[in-house]
């Protein structure tokens, strides 16, 4: 058996590992590159693999870095079946047809002021093509057993998000886990991720290998961040994830205001996406820690501003209020139109809630760089920038090791390092390397290992 780092590799973006035996050949993960520019410039290269031969993809979860890719393998002809849980196809068809959507959007307003480089630029595919891929989807449970060829795999819950799971495949005798992106023991939305059985390789992802998470309550920090921007008289504007991050965010406010630790203000989640998401997040409360009356307060104290108009309307809002909008690193969505109003004001306050990869407009605003670039316009930035880094839906190293030993793990396994920027990477190796006897590598762009 045959393993290709065909993303994910030194970087936390797209994420995509192909599996070779003699009679099969599967895909885990097909997700988008984001952030760098040379790193998106992947997104535009053929793939080293002839797509007629690929029999299945196997999909972790729905976050765009690890789905956002499969409309293009559809344009390109593959019409082989995706497997992934049930909640993550529901997300799928939510992102996956937003980020048709966006490109669109993106691509005409391009061709309007001539802003690219390219005579007729095109988006990488369009909410169409993104629908047409849902076609392809056949979702199973955890721990459900499905084959393709001489390949077995089954999910189980890696925490994270709504519907995330690690993947154990099975062929030729041996036994791979892909951890996905794992979530935290304590997160305030999601279940733990269930231990691993014993493998023989894990791909283990490595986003906060180099971080501890803050002891700070998410709770208390939120409060006292809404208190401040209460008193200056300002909006605060959080970028936010439309899967996970708006739903975590939304059940503590609500949380607060019940219990009085904030005034009562006006709280917006300018997002369509975010707002479906939240639905599918009620159907699905039983994968979550809440029960539904948490998700009813959440509903209650929330504006849900689903059209153009209703979102253009928040500009008439005279008083302290909060704005939920995505994207979550600020590299796309209605939090640009939020940015380029609000930004120059320095009673506002922008709040970043998750992790920012580098080159996105969320890194160089936690930088503190003084302009960013909107639609082709510069914008002075006067607001205050924060950062709340309680909310993260990752590990961090310690609840990564923990989730190690609480698996059914032989002490010298194979570990291969995925997903992570280097310093994470190779914080997260020397970790491993003082403290356990795992076989630790770190894995490159287009690297193969056979077992």
């Amino acid at each position: 058996m045959k393993i290709t780092f065909l993303g994910g590799t030194e970087t936390v973006t797209g994420s995509k590992y192909l599996i070779e035996t003699n009679s099969t050949t599967v895909l885990i993960d097909c997700g988008l590159y984001q952030g760098y520019k040379n790193l998106r410039e992947r997104n535009r290269q053929e793939l080293p693999f002839d797509i007629s031969k690929l029999d299945a993809i196997f999909l972790t979860h729905a976050h765009l870095d690890h789905s956002g890719y499969i409309p293009v393998l559809y344009k390109q002809g593959y019409r082989g079946p995706i497997y992934t849980h049930h909640a993550t196809k529901e997300l799928c068809k939510v992102l996956l047809m937003d980020s048709g959507h966006i490109q669109e959007a993106d691509t005409r307003f391009y061709k309007k002021y001539k802003l690219s480089k390219h005579i007729d630029p095109q988006p990488l595919y369009d909410s169409a093509t993104a629908e047409k891929t849902m076609e392809l989807f056949k979702s199973v449970d955890y721990s459900e057993t499905f084959s393709i060829g001489d390949i077995k795999a089954h999910l189980q819950s890696a925490g994270h998000i709504l519907g995330a799971a690690s993947i154990i495949l099975e062929a030729e005798g041996k036994t791979i886990g892909f951890s996905g992106d794992v979530g935290r023991s304590d997160d305030v939305f999601m279940k733990p991720p269930e231990p691993l059985p014993e493998l023989d390789l894990l791909l283990l992802e490595s986003t906060y290998g180099n971080r501890r998470h803050e002891d700070s309550d998410p709770f208390t920090q939120l409060a006292d961040i809404i208190k401040e921007t209460i008193k200056d008289g300002g909006v605060l504007l959080i970028p936010s994830f439309a899967v996970g991050r708006a739903q975590s965010l939304q059940h503590i406010l609500a949380t607060l205001m019940k219990e009085d630790g904030i005034p009562r203000l006006p709280i917006y989640l300018d997002s369509p996406m975010a707002i479906s998401v939240s639905d599918i997040y009620s159907r699905y409360q039983h994968e979550t820690r809440l029960d539904k009356q948490d998700f009813d307060k959440m509903s209650a104290a929330t504006t849900y501003t689903r059209d153009v108009e209703e979102s253009k309307a928040i500009t008439t809002q005279q008083y302290p209020h909060i704005i939920i909008a995505g994207s979550g690193m600020a590299t796309g969505g209605r939090i640009l139109h939020h940015f380029k109003r609000l930004l120059s004001n320095h009673r506002t306050r922008v709040l970043f809630t998750g992790y920012q990869a580098g080159g996105t407009r969320g890194a160089k605003m936690i930088d503190g760089v003084d302009h960013v670039k909107i639609h082709g316009q510069w914008i002075r930035i006067k607001a205050k920038v924060e950062v709340m880094n309680g909310l993260s839906g990752h590990a961090d190293y310690v609840d990564l090791m923990n989730w190690l030993k609480q698996s059914s793990l032989r002490s010298t396994m194979p570990i291969q390092l995925v997903h992570g920027d280097p310093n994470a990477l190779e914080a997260m190796r020397d970790h491993l390397r003082q403290n356990t006897l795992y076989d630790v590598k770190i894995a490159t762009y287009k690297s193969t290992i056979t077992l």
